[in-house]
């Protein structure tokens, strides 16, 4: 009596489970990187924008007496440090300081409106009742779109009557306070200057006139375009740096290096054309806002590409990490460092993108005031760049000589064994008949690997 015997179903299944969960392996390993971005880009951004506020914010009360004087020093004892009030002899002085950025606003008392040491008292009353503390809220809701701010009696007219801004009808002949502020060095900025002397002239009993000293373009009313179009950039360049990194890692590192170069002229040309003719962001000096885009470009492009040479698969990471992360948030595009918390404040002095930010405010509507020092901080990350394509090279080379003494070594070895147990007519027939069966296997299986993780680099810079 024979006995047939069921197939097992079970070991039929096992290569499938096992490819499955090698495949499931797979998958989350790769999940790590998307993870680490979310947590990344989490704390930057809600910890650079989530809550504003002015921290020594510096502003000025146009006057030379007593009354401008009592006037600086209560409102600064309300602010408790969030403002910094200093006095200005005459309205010139304060326009002055505006166009070089070393203030942000200017209040001109009326010179019917001198009230002395009780106008002062009720003046510095009405900051304490509106809050400069309460100002950054109204800031990091109406920001961007520079919404105007109004108490009993007074009302401001930079979002409603233009960038001349007399706000309200006040009688014929009556002076009456003037706010100076200048929307393209920060709007957001203006918004909260804007915010706190509004209830100061409405103490006094009359409107407040805002004037902006230096406007943005007519295309660009908050001034914010700038910043979107270092989002622009910086993309363009963190994204090739995967593409020069995953499909040209078989290149030599100096052809990389090149294309690089290359691709950092071509992404400021795109930057340029954005800004002038097709958005119109600026309406002047497109000459020095390539020269800038190219240089931030460069930097990006160049401090990448050396970088992929250590952190490979992770490159993607470590430069949305350098360039998005830490660099959009401390640019100042859409709050100045005096508006944000001391890290991100610092970032600001000497980051790449506040460089190019800053620079091209600089230039466009500064008259070139202080664009020295900004491209000075771009000049210094492409020199960084430099370093570590350097560096980068000499990793390389020194890998290179290592892998060669290995594959000599190996290859020592192998004779050596085969000369120990092969007969000699055996060696001579294999001399001649060519390599070993399978010789090249090793070989052809690390260009399958290595093919494997360009490709997987180049998913994840797709994937971003």
């Amino acid at each position: 009596m024979s006995t047939v015997r069921r197939p097992d179903h079970r070991s039929a299944h096992r290569p499938a489970r096992a490819a499955h969960a090698n495949g499931l392996r797979h998958v989350l390993t790769h999940l790590i990187t998307p993870l680490l971005m979310c947590i990344g880009m989490g704390l930057a951004y809600l910890g650079a924008f989530a809550h504003p506020a002015p921290h020594h914010l510096p502003v000025a009360v146009v006057g030379s007496g007593r009354s401008a004087q009592l006037l600086a020093q209560s409102i600064n004892d309300k602010a408790g440090g969030d403002l910094e009030v200093r006095t200005v002899s005459d309205r010139a002085a304060a326009v002055d300081r505006l166009k070089h950025q070393d203030i942000f606003g200017a209040y001109v008392i009326p010179a019917e409106g001198a009230q002395g040491a009780k106008g002062a008292k009720g003046a510095a009353d009405a900051v304490d009742a509106s809050g400069a503390k309460g100002a950054p809220g109204g800031a990091g809701r109406s920001g961007a779109a520079g919404a105007s701010s109004g108490s009993s009696g007074s009302t401001t007219s930079r979002g409603s009557a233009g960038r001349d801004g007399v706000g309200g009808a006040a009688r014929p002949g009556k002076p009456v306070p003037e706010l100076l502020v200048a929307t393209a060095g920060s709007d957001t900025s203006a918004t909260v200057v804007q915010k706190v002397f509004t209830p100061i002239a409405a103490q006094q009993g009359a409107p407040l006139k805002v004037t902006d000293v230096a406007p943005t373009a007519e295309d660009d009313p908050t001034g914010q375009g700038v910043f979107f179009l270092l989002v622009a950039i910086s993309i363009g360049s963190y994204a090739s740096v995967a593409v020069i990194g995953g499909a040209g890692a078989v290149l030599p590192l100096r052809l990389r290096t090149a294309l690089a170069i290359g691709t950092s002229f071509v992404v400021g040309l795109i930057g340029t054309a954005f800004a002038g003719p097709v958005f119109h962001l600026v309406d002047h000096g497109l000459g020095g806002l390539w020269g800038m885009a190219w240089l931030y470009s460069a930097g990006v492009l160049l401090i990448g590409t050396g970088l992929h040479t250590f952190l490979k698969r992770w490159t993607t990471l470590g430069v949305m990490t350098l360039f998005v992360m830490l660099n959009f948030t401390s640019s100042g595009g859409i709050f100045r460092p005096e508006m944000q918390n001391g890290f991100f404040a610092a970032l600001h002095s000497f980051w790449n993108g506040a460089g190019f930010v800053e620079g091209v405010r600089s230039h466009v509507y500064f008259g070139g005031y202080g664009l020295a020092g900004h491209v000075w901080t771009l000049v210094g990350w492409l020199v960084a760049g430099l370093v570590v394509i350097g560096v980068a090279a000499l990793a390389e080379k020194r890998r290179r000589t290592a892998e060669a003494e290995a594959a000599a070594h190996a290859v020592a070895v192998a004779a050596a064994a085969v000369a120990a147990t092969v007969p000699e007519p055996a060696r001579i027939g294999r001399s001649a008949g060519g390599a070993e069966p399978g010789g090249g296997h090793g070989s052809a299986h690390a260009a399958t690997a290595l093919e494997e993780e360009r490709e997987e680099e180049l998913e994840e810079a797709v994937g971003v």
